[in-house]
């Protein structure tokens, strides 16, 4: 049977606003990794591994997981703290 994990992406570094990080993404894991022993990257047999399905909420990819039969994991997204700031703070000291 087929594992997965569905989570909601973090931003990249390159990005400072909040834009395109509202998809849900649903990677499988690896059953076998092993190393070729020529170069030693890391590589498997299953081809699971290469797929990442997008999906734009959390419903829809355990849905899509249940239909499929894929053991599931979901990994909740951590809340961000905002800290509201003023210029007028700056000179209030």
């Amino acid at each position: 049977m087929k594992k997965a994990k569905i989570y909601k992406p973090n931003k990249t570094a390159m990005q400072s606003g909040l834009g395109k990080i509202d998809k849900w993404v649903l990677e499988f894991k690896t059953k076998d990794p092993t190393r070729n022993p020529l170069m030693g990257w890391e590589s498997s047999s299953d081809t699971y591994t290469e797929l990442k399905l997008e999906f734009t909420s959390k419903d829809l990819a355990i849905t899509y997981a249940k239909k499929n039969k894929i053991d599931f994991e979901i990994i909740e997204p951590k809340k961000r703290k905002i800290v509201k700031k003023s210029y007028a703070d700056n000179f209030l000291n």
